[in-house]
């Protein structure tokens, strides 16, 4: 089993906005506090967990080499961030809503699917940390390798010229299949639900209602053959830490080059009553030079994650196979 040791990093102020105007409920972490524990005498992380936070997966340039925003940069982060809410524009996923902040430009980055509203779209919250990851020091990917960067390209080659020939031209996600594990997308259906037995921990993902079955207990690891949607994950406690440890990805929910070389660790250790923080450490031989890690804040909710009903796979892909037809009649046609 591959176990990876992460670098430590300064106590980050959280500013929690659960109501317009905002509230800031700033929360220093305390090393001294510790989380209750299980029937099994486990930490305690079960419940319902909220990934919306804003901040980047990568340092946007603007911030060169700074690690945090300044004050006043976050007050100007709070202002602008109440208008953008309030005004009902179009909806910003992911990480758009610093973009928007700090560029100006308010309109949808889903060039895909139309635009929706911020109805759409929970309420974000904020930290002073310019990106997600963490090591890199710099705060971006580390280089891809060149083979990787010649998949892309040839990928993308392939894409624009067989865009629609069938179904699985497609995205998972857009298939209503899958949306990689784990998913870390923010702001939208962006829950996870944490359920602890004493020989296992589930972790049920709002998004596509996956649910991951993870053994605590020692277990011999799957042949390398045997490729799974989520993979195969393994966990085990550091203290206060859970680890898990996935292999095993099926390169078609996670693509890529040597899929079978790729390890997830994932370090998810509550930090308080309200704050889960998750450190996501990639080992990724066939697409990145060096491995990187990054670091999320999950706020505590009271709130239960709802079914997840994707209702592109019923009839959007009938209708992009049908155009697409159309498309290459008219072409025939121009011939």
């Amino acid at each position: 089993m591959i176990r990876y040791s992460t670098k430590p990093i300064s106590a980050i102020l959280f500013l929690s906005l659960f109501a317009l105007p905002f509230l800031l409920n700033s929360t220093l972490a305390d090393d001294s506090w510790e989380p209750g524990r299980t029937i099994n005498d486990q930490p305690d992380l079960q419940g319902v967990w909220a990934n919306n936070a804003i901040t980047p997966v990568e340092r946007p340039a603007m911030f060169d080499e700074r690690e945090y925003l300044t004050g006043e940069e976050m007050q100007f982060l709070e202002r602008r961030m109440s208008e953008i809410t309030a005004s009902g524009g179009d909806a910003l996923f992911g990480e758009s809503v610093l973009d928007a902040v700090f560029s100006g430009d308010v309109s949808s980055r889903d060039t895909q699917t139309g635009n929706y509203d911020q109805q759409w779209m929970v309420e974000r919250t904020l930290d002073n940390r310019t990106s997600q990851i963490i090591d890199p020091s710099d705060g971006r990917f580390p280089a891809r390798t060149v083979a990787a960067a010649a998949h892309d390209r040839e990928l993308a080659g392939y894409r624009a010229e067989h865009p629609a020939d069938s179904w699985l031209d497609r995205s998972l996600s857009e298939r209503c299949v899958h949306r990689g594990v784990p998913n870390l997308r923010p702001g939208y259906n962006s829950y996870w639900q944490i359920v602890q037995s004493d020989n296992y921990v589930t972790i049920i993902q709002e998004m596509f209602h996956d649910v991951r079955v993870i053994p605590l207990t020692t277990m011999p690891n799957l042949h390398e053959d045997i490729r799974l949607w989520n993979g195969s994950s393994r966990g085990y406690w550091e203290g206060n830490t859970l680890v898990i440890d996935t292999q095993n990805i099926n390169e078609k929910s996670d693509p890529g080059l040597d899929t079978q070389a790729r390890v997830y660790q994932e370090r998810l250790t509550r930090v308080s009553e309200t704050e889960l923080q998750y450190d996501f450490i990639v080992h990724d031989p066939g697409t990145f030079t060096d491995d990187y890690t990054r670091r999320l804040i999950f706020g505590y909710s009271e709130d239960k994650i709802y079914e997840y009903a994707c209702h592109e796979g019923n009839y959007g892909m009938m209708n992009i196979l049908s155009g697409h037809r159309i498309e290459e009649a008219r072409l025939a046609d121009n011939d």
